[in-house]
């Protein structure tokens, strides 16, 4: 039997009247997720606080269209689309069985506003047409910013999930951020008042 976290108080605040697409998601990744590849073994007794909400609480962030750069078991992007169905979410993920859990998340769901599309960041064909571009646990600022940024249009954000680590990052990637011509680099805290380990966003406005 799968110990999965019990959901914590805070989700409910979260998700508001989506709260149980959440829990469908969250109890359908609890389950499946370490068998399909998805998540680690360790991950399901922190389900909830360390990637859930970790990924929710930047909701209210994203308007218009969105990019998810590897979005791997839905993390962040499903999560967002749940939290949001006003916003369009793309979650782009190369690996095939990831893309078959995404498709079949989105089905079962009901998501009508993702779109599932196999492929790299980097085969991206539609050109710099997103408002904003999220990506989570993917790789390092020097390595994610040139995969990122050619994907969002002039003025649109890059607004990445990142750990404690993430102004060594930013001191990394400064070629980088003045290559593909990132403003307003910034790290912002969110979720302070709700979890106990808050979520760190790099933003950037991307020209």
């Amino acid at each position: 039997m799968i110990e999965i976290e019990q959901e914590p108080s805070a989700a409910a605040q979260v998700f508001g009247d989506r709260i149980e697409v959440a829990r469908a998601f969250a109890a359908a990744l609890g389950e499946q997720g370490e068998e399909r590849g998805l998540i680690g073994p360790l991950e399901p007794p922190r389900l909830w606080s360390r990637h859930i909400l970790n990924s929710a609480v930047v909701a209210p962030l994203f308007s218009g269209r969105v990019g998810d750069v590897g979005s791997g078991a839905g993390l962040p992007g499903l999560v967002l689309a749940i939290a949001r169905p006003d916003v369009e979410f793309v979650l782009i993920e190369p690996m095939e069985r990831r893309v078959a859990w995404l498709s079949e998340q989105v089905d079962e769901l009901g998501l009508s506003n993702v779109e599932v599309l196999r492929a790299r960041a980097e085969d991206w064909s539609e050109g710099p047409v997103l408002d904003a571009v999220t990506a989570r646990a993917v790789s390092a600022l020097r390595t994610l910013i040139p995969i990122t940024a050619p994907l969002v249009r002039d003025g649109g954000e890059l607004i990445l999930l990142k750990g404690v680590s993430v102004a060594n990052e930013i001191e990394s990637a400064q070629k980088q951020i003045r290559t593909f011509g990132l403003s307003d680099v910034r790290v912002e805290i969110v979720g302070e008042d709700l979890l106990a380990e808050p979520t760190r966003v790099l933003r950037a406005t991307v020209h």
